[in-house]
């Protein structure tokens, strides 16, 4: 694959590509007509040849939650370098949480935040609003006037909900806006002061460890209260058995309920917080648990009980992350490392076909904030990744664009890559550059 570097040209003829697009449900080598930023039915004499033998061309793929700290965290990350990160990692689209200071939990943030991410023009950035006032939990913020402003979902991430009136509220007012409830589910009572998944490794550890069940409690009462109201609920990175049996349990009941795994959860155990000597770059939260919570997950995706994948890429300033295991924040960055994670963990080792999988990644997190897009057809705007399968690479994370260089995967081989990102038929990475 070699891209012209002279021409200024937005038209492209994409040829000899497998065309994988879950939008369509088509999986076929063919080409690809692109002009005026976007999908055209045939080649026009202006177009440029781009031969892309043995990748793939995957439409729009969206992760629908990020962190990208802006406003007051900047020195973890900003809306410019969480964008650089997404189009490096191949996303054209991302939902960011609103966990900033100040929180977004009004319309003017929601139209700040939207209005930069089109400055920036690198990738479709969709702003989550808060749930409540300053993700306080005590009163529901504006979620129609952040609906209207352009929230694509609203989230209190990084704490959840905990009272039971204010979620059912929160449900109940779903049923009037177009997009879901996304919450961070945990019993704050039973992981106070914890760190990481209690078992056999926190035990030798000598670090306090939190059950599945104070996640899979909190699941349960909302798919609950879900059922109750008919509420969107949609719950962020499952890790628990019992959270994956009340997903189950809601969906035989035909209730709005939808989940996500992330790929660390999908990729790693917690063997790894053992190998990496304790070292709070393995310190996320969920955290990661062990081989059998992990192939259960593993099995959830590949069913389609988890529907999306998403990464909770989650940076943080390498002085943070150098701190004693209890004080350190939660979180790692992964948006550079999504595609190579989850193509290792599921795709690579027999368990899902390309479709499929990438069914996970593009229509199913539209599907679940209920957004829409149609797909590789004439006339939709040209949202494309090109995919090398079968690259083998080592994660490096001082080469990563985003500002958090924590991650577990550090050092590992990985198999499967982005190799070119475009928006709207302009090309925002090619070749791993991320373009200004």
């Amino acid at each position: 694959m070699t891209f012209s570097e002279t021409s200024p040209s937005d038209n492209w003829h994409i040829k000899n590509v497998r065309i994988v697009d879950p939008y369509t449900h088509t999986d076929a080598l063919g080409d690809i007509f692109i002009a005026g930023g976007c999908f055209v039915s045939e080649k026009l004499p202006e177009m440029l040849t781009l031969d892309a033998t043995g990748l793939w061309a995957v439409p729009r793929m969206v992760d629908i939650h990020v962190h990208f700290r802006e406003p007051g965290q900047e020195h973890k990350e900003d809306l410019v370098s969480g964008s650089r990160a997404a189009a490096a990692g191949g996303f054209s689209a991302v939902a960011a949480m609103p966990n900033t200071d100040p929180v977004i939990d009004n319309p003017a943030l929601i139209s700040w935040e939207g209005a930069h991410g089109r400055e920036i023009g690198l990738i479709d950035l969709w702003p989550l609003g808060a749930v409540t006032k300053a993700s306080a939990g005590k009163e529901l913020a504006e979620l129609a006037l952040m609906e209207a402003a352009g929230a694509m979902g609203f989230s209190d991430d990084g704490k959840p909900i905990a009272s039971g009136r204010i979620m059912r509220a929160a449900l109940s007012y779903a049923t009037m806006l177009k997009h879901p409830i996304v919450q961070h589910a945990e019993d704050l009572d039973l992981s106070e002061g914890t760190v990481m998944h209690e078992g056999q490794i926190s035990h030798r550890l000598g670090l306090p460890g939190v059950p599945a069940a104070a996640e899979a409690a909190m699941v349960w009462r909302d798919v609950e209260l879900s059922l109750l109201t008919q509420g969107r609920l949609h719950v962020a990175h499952v890790t628990a058995l019992g959270s994956l049996e009340a997903v189950a349990y809601a969906k035989r009941l035909g209730g709005p309920v939808t989940a996500e795994a992330t790929p660390h959860h999908l990729l790693l155990t917690d063997q790894a917080v053992s190998d990496w000597q304790a070292s709070p770059i393995t310190k996320v939260n969920p955290p990661l648990r062990p081989l059998e919570l992990r192939d259960a997950l593993r099995k959830a995706v590949v069913t389609g009980l988890v529907s999306v994948i998403a990464s909770d890429h989650a940076p943080h300033h390498d002085d943070e992350k150098m701190s004693p295991y209890p004080q350190a924040p939660y979180g790692i960055s992964g948006l550079e490392t999504s595609i190579g994670a989850v193509f290792s963990s599921l795709l690579h080792t027999g368990l899902m076909d390309p479709l499929t999988l990438l069914e996970r990644m593009t229509s199913g997190p539209h599907q679940a904030l209920g957004a829409w897009y149609p797909g590789v057809v004439p006339g939709a705007r040209a949202d494309l990744t090109l995919i090398d399968p079968e690259l083998l690479w080592v994660v490096e994370p001082r080469t990563f664009y985003s500002r958090g260089h924590n991650t577990p995967m550090a050092g590992m081989q990985l198999k499967g890559k982005a190799v070119a990102t475009m928006l709207g038929g302009r090309w925002t990475m090619r070749e791993g550059q991320v373009l200004a």
